[in-house]
């Protein structure tokens, strides 16, 4: 069932353990600022605010005692947005308390081939996440049972490393 940009905003403050987040595009440049990428191909500096927003969301949260955390599916080499994501998403929200992993499909089977992105709040709210060209967020859909997706998240998991041992051995590639 569809729902609203609204009712999915209330889940990141309305969650009282956990979220946790699996992406599985390499490409979500459609629904990122196009500027911010441009700064970092071109080697700039990342600015100060960069991702400000969703970096004190993820802080609030964390201090609150809550966790966030996610599993990204990919595969080398990285695509230029994959670069960008990582080298300046992941690395700041980190700090705030964000927990990242990788699962690299590189030299493996894909074990979730056709899962889409979803968060899961508090292994009880499950929101797919539907996708367009160029990683263009579309909208999401609410799913009644978290079971299934609850298995898909535990084999993510299972098979992912933490982001910043991947990142210290493949970011530079």
């Amino acid at each position: 069932m569809s729902i609203s940009p609204a009712e999915f905003e209330k889940l990141f403050s309305n969650f009282r353990r956990e979220a946790f987040r699996l992406e599985t595009l390499d490409d979500y440049s459609g629904s990122s600022d196009p500027e911010m990428i441009r700064a970092f191909l071109a080697g700039e500096p990342q600015p100060d605010n960069y991702n400000q927003e969703w970096s004190d969301e993820v802080r609030g949260n964390i201090e609150a005692g809550k966790r966030m955390y996610r599993v990204h599916i990919l595969s080398r080499p990285m695509t230029d947005y994959l670069r960008f994501e990582l080298g300046w998403g992941y690395r700041k929200n980190a700090k705030a308390g964000e927990e990242f992993f990788i699962l690299d499909t590189t030299e493996q089977p894909n074990p979730l081939e056709g899962v889409p992105d979803f968060w899961m709040f508090d292994e009880s709210s499950v929101v797919s996440m539907n996708y367009g060209e160029g990683g263009k967020f579309l909208g999401a859909e609410s799913h009644s049972d978290p079971v299934e997706w609850m298995a898909r998240r535990d084999l993510a998991l299972s098979r992912a490393v933490p982001f910043a041992e991947w990142w210290e051995r493949y970011g530079n590639e």
